[in-house]
């Protein structure tokens, strides 16, 4: 009986009902690790055994599990801390009240002596704030709130085979889907900055001056979901990867995650809106076009010290240039224009990153093993372009983590992350034709991380 508790079937269930909802930025916006024995080592996951979460990592490690299933249940907490200041006199600071976002994630997999195949859930990532509707950034919006909520997630199925006693290879293949809300209030001179094109793009001047002139203007797409945006897109993804044993203590490995292939983000008819503090306003709906998450390379080694402790490092390149280049979204009209367009592009201009992650286990008891690590990286975001919906801005993160045998078949991990406070000027606003204010965006994050995991 036991074997028919934790089965595929009922893992795509849970895929199916969407629980998964967004991570909020750490290297980039991607999650500093995945699972909490890789988190608690820093992220480092490339060469060795770190559960279910290896097909989010490197699924050529799922092979070094013992023979049997694996059933793992996960939940996450993630708790960024984001505030903005506006450089002017009189300024108050804006704190972000979205500041604690819960994730579940499972995993189930079967090992033979040869192969091991399952199905998981992952988020990938995102990132997000929500700015009370008296904060500056709503610059008077008529009691509406500044707030984003970026998030991705992975139904993954992998599969990894062992070559001989030293090789180990892996795949998977990944049903990605990808959702925003975004609520943005901006100057009228920033907002038709961002106008790129459209049918509706030679009446923007006009709209601005209609009934006196408007020095605001607002973009918004949000539902009341929160596991879910407004504006929506699915795709695939895939990953492939390695380990190899140099020796009985040490190993070496080797991941790549393909840049996905995401179809456009859209919203209902009608679930948009864009308007001006002049009276101008309309619903229709936005398009967010080839949004894609990155190309990753990763390459790793563990080490098994002694009996008891573990070592493990990891290097990993995320090519943000090639699709954090702009927001670029379309605006279709529904009411005052139907069919009529405006293309949009929020620039981003991001860099690419790498990522050093070292991390240590020891086994303190024939029980208990606990971990720490570091994850290292340069904010990817230039400062002239950080804005306050989109902080992906911390660099250095400091983990620790816990393993505790529960019995023979169960076990529990937790992990917890420390992200000091990095803080940046945007000051591009000096330059406007009317300058606006330099602003400061502070962002630091505690995340914690708990999974079960049951052998059978």
């Amino acid at each position: 009986m036991r074997k028919q508790q934790f089965q595929p079937a009922a893992i795509a269930a849970i895929c199916a009902a969407g629980l998964l909802g967004s991570a909020h930025a750490t290297n980039g916006m991607n999650m500093e690790g995945y699972g909490p024995i890789a988190t608690g080592m820093g992220g480092a996951a490339t060469a060795y055994d770190n559960g279910t979460a290896a097909m989010a990592n490197n699924p050529a490690t799922l092979q070094l599990a013992p023979v049997g299933h694996r059933f793992d249940g996960a939940v996450g907490m993630l708790g960024p801390d984001v505030t903005t200041t506006m450089q002017m006199p009189g300024a108050t600071t804006d704190a972000s009240n979205g500041t604690s976002y819960v994730m579940p994630a499972v995993g189930w997999t079967k090992t033979s002596d040869r192969m091991t195949w399952g199905v998981g859930v992952f988020a990938q990532g995102g990132m997000g704030t929500e700015y009370g509707s008296d904060s500056m950034l709503a610059m008077g919006s008529d009691g509406q709130a500044m707030r984003s909520e970026l998030g991705v997630g992975r139904v993954i199925f992998p599969l990894s085979y062992r070559v001989n006693n030293q090789l180990t290879v892996g795949a998977s293949l990944d049903y990605v889907w990808a959702s925003l809300d975004m609520a943005m209030a901006t100057s009228t001179q920033r907002l038709g900055g961002m106008v790129t094109g459209g049918t509706l793009a030679a009446q923007v001047p006009a709209m601005m001056g209609m009934n006196g002139g408007a020095s605001a203007g607002r973009i918004a797409f949000s539902d009341t979901n929160d596991f879910t945006g407004a504006a929506k897109g699915t795709g695939w993804g895939a990953k492939v990867g390695l380990t190899y044993a140099l020796s009985d203590t040490l190993r070496i490995g080797a991941s790549y995650h393909a840049k996905t292939q995401i179809s456009d983000l859209e919203t209902g008819g009608t679930a948009a809106s864009l308007s001006m503090n002049n009276g101008v306003a309309d619903t229709g709906k936005i398009t967010v076009r080839d949004f894609q998450w990155p190309a990753t390379t990763a390459v790793g080694v563990q080490w098994q010290a002694t009996p008891k402790l573990s070592i493990a490092a990891d290097l990993k390149h995320i090519a943000w240039a090639d699709v954090m280049k702009n927001f670029n979204m379309t605006y279709t009209s529904a009411q005052l224009a139907p069919g009529a367009t405006l293309d949009f592009a929020l620039p981003q201009n991001w860099k690419d990153q790498t990522v050093t992650m070292l991390g240590m286990a020891y086994q303190v008891t024939d029980k208990t093993t606990v971990r720490a690590g570091v994850n290292l990286a340069s904010n990817p975001i230039p400062s002239d372009l950080a804005h306050p919906l989109f902080p992906a801005t911390v660099k250095n993160h400091y983990t620790f983590g816990l393993d505790h045998q529960i019995s023979d078949q169960s076990s529990i991990n937790a992990s917890v992350t420390v992200a000091p406070k990095v803080s940046v000027v945007n000051n591009s606003g000096l330059s406007l034709p009317n300058p606006e204010p330099a602003m400061t965006i502070t962002h630091s994050q505690t995340n914690f991380q708990l999974m079960y995991s049951y052998r059978y």
